[in-house]
């Protein structure tokens, strides 16, 4: 069964979807992504969705899903990569990705996750998981 890779360079976790998205897919890396936030106590997550050309209302409402479940797990989520013909679909399906942060590219993505770790200074950070 296909599986998307779950990076881990500090306390984010790095997502970079490489294939077509359908919906098995996405479910499985909704699970795992929560799994792997859980278990290492990530405090951001970028997905990077620059490899998809398409997507449906399933897939953007996986997408907003993931961040909903980041967030409850206090990890702040960024999508980067959009490409337009993606952001135009989502808009005329009526997705606005509530609570969805992007960015551009996965520098600008990485910048803003370390601007919000610098900025809650609460959070507690365990290198070593």
């Amino acid at each position: 069964m296909e599986q998307i890779p779950i990076l881990k360079m500090g306390p984010i976790l790095l997502v970079s979807i490489q294939v077509d998205m359908h919906d098995r897919l996405a479910l499985r890396l909704q699970n795992d992504l929560t799994e792997k936030i859980t278990a290492t106590g990530a405090r951001g997550v970028l997905i990077d969705i620059s490899s998809l050309s398409m997507v449906d209302s399933f897939i953007g409402q996986m997408l907003s899903n993931i961040a909903s479940m980041s967030r409850i797990l206090d990890a702040e989520t960024v999508v980067v990569g959009m490409q337009p013909a993606v952001a135009i679909t989502l808009v005329e399906l009526g997705l606005t990705l509530k609570g969805v942060r992007t960015a551009l590219n996965v520098e600008q993505g990485m910048e803003h996750l370390q601007a919000w770790l610098r900025s809650n200074p609460e959070i507690v950070i365990d290198e070593h998981t």
